[in-house]
């Protein structure tokens, strides 16, 4: 899946990854990889800006350490963040509730007028 297919939920996915525990960089892009199935196989170009957005918003916050001699920054979900999250999970389910009234496999199609 491409990343422009996800525009607009970009963010709640990355929250929702956190929300399990801070993670560094290239953790949350396996994260997302293994969750989805391998269908989720976004690009660095991708998640780094994204979470920066995001730490920008308050929404996470980043630590340096090091590891093994490198340095990585490991993100964790902020109390904000969490918030965020519950409003996106919310605005998700009545966006998919609306959309499967049309799209939903169990639906008839409607009668000709």
């Amino acid at each position: 899946m491409k990343a422009q297919a996800l525009h607009g939920h970009l963010d709640a996915l990355l929250l929702a990854v956190l929300e399990r525990g801070a993670l560094h960089g290239y953790a949350i892009i396996e994260a997302l990889r293994a969750r989805s199935g391998g269908t989720l196989d976004l690009p660095t170009g991708t998640i780094y800006p994204a979470l920066r957005r995001l730490e920008r918003a308050g929404l996470v916050a980043s630590t340096w350490s090091t590891v093994n001699g490198r340095e990585r920054r490991t993100y964790e979900l902020t109390d904000a963040g969490g918030r965020a999250l519950a409003g996106e999970r919310a605005g998700w389910r009545d966006f998919s509730a609306t959309v499967g009234r049309f799209l939903g496999a169990d639906e008839p199609p409607a009668a000709p007028a």
